[in-house]
Order: structure tokens, then sequence, then C-alpha cells
């Protein structure tokens, strides 16, 4: 890491400021060349402290600027950082990058600034996946979930782990060393009793997956009924906005419309369908067909009825379609009389009835998805640890090799063997923090970040 990195750290597009930031061994100097003030040259600043000027070379003013400079070690990447306020905007944002470039400076690849972070000791492995998982946190339980990894609680649990095995693995290495001193029955039932609790331990975190999986992802929902039954309606209301149109001519929706409602800190991606049933154009029957397409991607099923009217053979045949998935029958339009009877088939099926344009019925609605999602346990996973994909697939393969070596060591087999599948639990354990992280891993893992973090 012996070059300087810059990239422009904030969405593309206008805005009140724009900010380049700047990072490496040179960092300061590239910003003298570009940078002018009358509080004197960026070098001698202190650190952390902001001034006011203007950017421009060679007779060329781009923009008046605020700088801050910030030293090494006490910057996000723990080497030496400008960062240079401007006007928002691309064209201004993208001059200033490109004077950067010009003066030293090389353009940053995805990820590459919490990279140098993790690289220098900043964070580690956990704590920078926090940072994604911050910058995309749809809710409030999931901006905590990442809140709490970003400040080490993963961390300092993964790390408790990795100390248990190694003095676990350092006791059966002492045997091996010395085989003519058996291991004492005491010593051994001790060994296989902390052994059990780290494979507990491991137990526990992969339990909260689904957590993770739910706080990261949200929970996918299709709204799914024939035309003009009000799903637009009622997208509107669960999201507090009018994202769909909403009008009295059947099959005004064509396409499948997505947004991402918190309910209780916990998003739900609902999907507005187009209204199913017998197309009347090539623009329409494609807007059938992805309809379907969400239909068998999602995990819920909101079917929506209209309670003003009898049941037709749309509704039965969305009934058939969506067996094997979480439905919950929406009721619509209570506040008109009811002209709706449930055959006994349908009656089994959880029913919620709402006014989706007066809100009757939707908090109901609400904690029915909320019981959903979470298969009646809402809110018993501890948010301070959610693990990831990538976290879940390493416990489970230490769950594995600790499983083995428990299974070995109780049949007295040999300590080799036991100490094997121990080194392996520990550095699978350890690539979860990056100790044992390959560069392969990390070029994956910060390829997903975007450019400037």
């Amino acid at each position: 890491m012996d070059d300087t990195i810059a990239a422009i750290s904030t969405p593309i597009g206008e805005g009140g400021i724009a900010i380049i930031r700047v990072s490496g061994p040179i960092a300061l100097a590239v910003a003298d060349r570009i940078f002018h003030s009358r509080d004197g040259r960026v070098s001698e600043f202190p650190s952390h402290t902001l001034h006011y000027g203007t950017i421009g070379r060679n007779g060329e003013l781009i923009d008046q600027v605020m700088l801050a400079v910030l030293r090494a070690p006490r910057t996000y990447t723990r080497e030496d950082t400008v960062e240079i306020n401007c006007h928002g905007g691309v064209l201004t944002a993208r001059k200033i990058l490109a004077l950067c470039l010009q003066s030293g400076a090389r353009l940053a690849e995805p990820g590459e600034f919490t990279k140098r972070a993790f690289l220098n000791g900043r964070l580690d492995l956990t704590q920078a996946e926090a940072v994604m998982d911050l910058i995309r946190a749809k809710s409030d339980r999931a901006h905590t979930a990442a809140v709490h990894e970003l400040e080490g609680h993963l961390s300092a649990k993964i790390d408790q782990a990795r100390e248990k095995l190694i003095t676990i693995l350092a006791h059966i290495e002492a045997h091996i060393d010395f085989p003519e001193e058996d291991i004492a029955p005491e010593t051994r039932e001790k060994l296989l009793c902390d052994t059990r609790a780290v494979l507990d331990f491991v137990r526990s975190l992969l339990a909260t997956a689904r957590e993770g999986k739910i706080l990261r992802e949200g929970i996918s929902v299709a709204i799914v009924g024939r035309p003009n039954v009000g799903k637009s309606s009622l997208l509107n209301a669960l999201i507090g906005t009018d994202r769909s149109i909403v009008t009295s001519v059947p099959g005004t929706t064509r396409d499948t419309i997505e947004e991402t409602a918190s309910i209780s800190g916990v998003p739900f991606r609902l999907t507005d369908t187009a209204g199913i049933r017998k197309s009347r154009g090539a623009v329409e029957q494609m807007g059938v067909e992805r309809s379907r397409k969400a239909l068998d991607m999602s995990e819920i099923v909101l079917l929506v009825l209209d309670s003003s009217k009898p049941l037709n053979v749309a509704d039965r045949e969305l009934a058939k379609q969506r067996q094997g998935k979480n439905t919950l029958l929406v009721l619509n339009k209570v506040d008109l009389p009811t002209r709706l009877n449930l055959p006994d088939d349908m009656a089994t099926i959880e029913c919620v009835k709402v006014s989706a344009t007066n809100g009757t019925g939707l908090d109901t609605l609400r904690n029915k998805l909320m019981t959903l999602a979470y298969s009646g346990k809402v809110g018993t996973t501890d948010v301070d640890v959610a693990i990831n994909e990538r976290q879940n697939a390493l416990l489970e393969i230490s769950k594995k090799y600790l499983t083995e070596c428990i299974d070995i060591f109780s049949t007295k087999q040999s300590l080799e063997i036991v100490a094997q599948q121990l080194r392996r639990s520990l550095n699978t354990i350890g690539e979860i923090t990056g100790k044992t992280a390959t560069e392969d891993v990390l070029s994956k893992i910060f390829s997903t970040f975007c450019i400037g973090k």
C-alpha cells in the first residue's frame, strides 16, 4: 500500500456537497498541488483541521472548497487522508478527482478505503462487512445490528471462541509431544467439556442466520389478486406513500412494482403485481408473467380479495397457485357492503379484513406479517449479533470439524487426528474476522463495496 488512492465518496448527482477522498503516503502532497489557501500549504496544516480555499491548477479555478486534513494514524484508513468538500454536482466533483489523479493519486478500487482500514488493523473483517450493512440498512433493527457489529460485538465473541480453541489445542499438542504421559480422565473430560462449549457457541451463532438474512435482505412479500381488488392501494397504505397508480380501471398496473416497508424495524420487500387474468395484449401478458414469477419467488403471499364482490373463478385459481407459500387472505374494501363468502377450502387460510383506503385492519395485517416472518418468534433473536451468509458458511464448516473432533476424542482415537480437526476449526473461525482469510476472499468481499468507501 505504497500508493495513494482517490475517489468521490458521495453519490453521483446534484446535492449540497460532494466529497473527494484522498488516502495514502502522498495524500498531502497531492492536495498541495491543487489546493490554494491563505492558511498556507496543506502539508503544513495540523491534523484534523478544516481549511477554506480554492481548487485549481495552471490558472484554472474549479471550485471554492473546504479541505479537511487528517494525519495518520488517526484516520479511517490509518493513512494520511485529505477530504475535499466541494459544491455538489457531477462535473465539479469529477474535475477535482481528475486533478487528484493527475497530481499523483490513482483511482480507488471498490471498497479500497475500507480494505486499507482492515489491512492496517483499523477494522477486522466482520467490522468491514458491517460498514456495508450500515450503508444498506433498510430498517431500525438492521441499522442497530450493523452498528453493534461495527463496534466489534461479533468480533469479540469470535475471538473468545478462538482463544478457547487455542487453549484446548495447546493441551492436546503438549500430550502429543510427550506421549509417555497419558491424559488423565479428569483432564480429558475437561477438554471435551470445553470443546462442547465452543460447539454450543457456534450453534448459537448459526441460529442468528435467519435473523441476519431478514435484516439484510428483507422478507419478500407478493401482493397478488385479480385486477381492481385494491392491490396498489394496499401497497401505498403499507409504505405510506402513493407509489402505485390507483384508478377504478381494471389492469392499471402492467408491471411489478417493488418497495420496502419497515414494520417493527424489519424490512419487508413488497411487490405489487399486475392483476392475474387472461391478458389483453402483449404488454399486459408480460406483466402477468412477471406477477407469476414474483408469486413463485416470494416468501409470503398476500392474496387480496374484494370483499364487496362475490368470489369468482380467478380468485379460486390464485388460491390454488399460492399453495406451499405462507399466505394471508386480505379481504379488502370492508368499508363497503360485504358480498363475499369464502368456500370451505379457502376458509382455513388465515384471513385479515382491511380497508386500504381508510386504514381499517392495517395494524392487524402488519402484526400478522411479523408473525409469519419469524414463525411466531417475533423479536426473540438477539439483534446484537446477526451473521451473514459468508459467516454462516464458515460456522457450518467449523461446526462439522468440532463435531468430528468430539466424536474422535470421546472414542479415545489418535490425538493427532483430534489436533488436526481442532486446527481446521480454528482456521475456519479465524477466517470470519480475517485472521486467516486469503487475498481471494478479501478481494471478493471488498468488490461488493461502492467506489469511494
